[in-house]
């Protein structure tokens, strides 16, 4: 399964440009079994077929239901396309009722693991203290949290840095490995609109300085989500690693679009 490289953070999050654009999908829980399955196979034909993909351009990662997950293994196997979880537990075995740990999910072969969404914060309760676990748990387990971070609230871009780069300090306290850092802006997911362009490359190019000041996570990047679809990677340019695409990417012909965007964007600045 492609995980992100272990090059020097200047090199992974500094020159976007000469790293693969990172694109991950999470189906939350909109799809039923079958039609998730059907999503996958669409997804496996367009990534057989698509240069982003087969020429390393692009890094595609899926997060289905859990118990799709096995089968969409199956279905996207040699497609170069790699599979992930929406949760995980913060323990690796034990009395916990309806978890699932991160041993399991690498066994069965996850190689991320999505950690932090907005919506587990709100619906679930789960505060920094759960967050900072989750992403212990994927890292020890050999899998990459993608670490969702943002602001509540709408705020300028240079306060919305500045509470999302602390926000990343504290859940990645102590912790060593390479991350996804999905930023989204809590205000934006779900809207019709993404975050404007200036305000997303404000925000990711803070997170994309403080994981360059911080060599424990070599290998990372910084990508964002929230509302993201077609047309805003060609806004943003390579000052983003890539999109977390969420209802965008139920239309494949959608994500065949950004792929396009991102070949046009990496043959742009190469």
């Amino acid at each position: 399964m492609p995980t992100p490289a272990s090059t020097p953070a200047s090199a992974s999050v500094l020159a976007p440009a000469a790293e693969p654009v990172t694109l991950g999908v999470s189906l939350k829980m909109y799809f039923g079994h079958h039609e998730t399955l059907n999503w996958a196979r669409r997804i496996a034909a367009l990534a057989d077929r698509h240069p982003a993909v087969t020429g390393g351009t692009v890094r595609l990662f899926v997060l289905p239901a859990f118990p799709a997950i096995v089968p969409v293994t199956g279905v996207l196997a040699g497609s170069g396309v790699a599979v992930g979880s929406q949760d995980i537990a913060t323990e690796d075995a034990g009395p916990y009722t309806g978890e699932v740990s991160g041993a399991s999910l690498k066994e069965i072969g996850c190689a991320y693991a999505e950690v932090g969404h907005a919506e587990r914060r709100r619906l679930y309760g789960e505060g920094d203290t759960v967050v900072a676990a989750k992403t212990a748990a994927a890292l020890r387990n050999g899998l990459t949290p993608v670490l969702c971070v943002g602001e509540l609230d709408r705020a300028p871009s240079d306060e919305a840095a500045r509470r999302t780069v602390a926000e990343a300090e504290r859940l990645l306290h102590g912790l060593t490995g390479p991350v996804v850092l999905a930023y989204e802006p809590q205000w934006a997911i779900g809207a019709p609109e993404p975050a404007s362009a200036d305000h997303i490359t404000t925000v990711c190019a803070a997170l994309t300085d403080w994981l360059a000041a911080h060599p424990a996570h070599r290998g990372s990047t910084v990508i964002y989500g929230g509302s993201a679809g077609p047309g805003l990677l060609t806004r943003l340019g390579p000052a983003v690693g890539g999109l977390f695409l969420g209802r965008f990417a139920h239309d494949t012909a959608a994500v065949e679009r950004i792929l396009d965007e991102a070949v046009a964007l990496t043959g742009a600045v190469a």
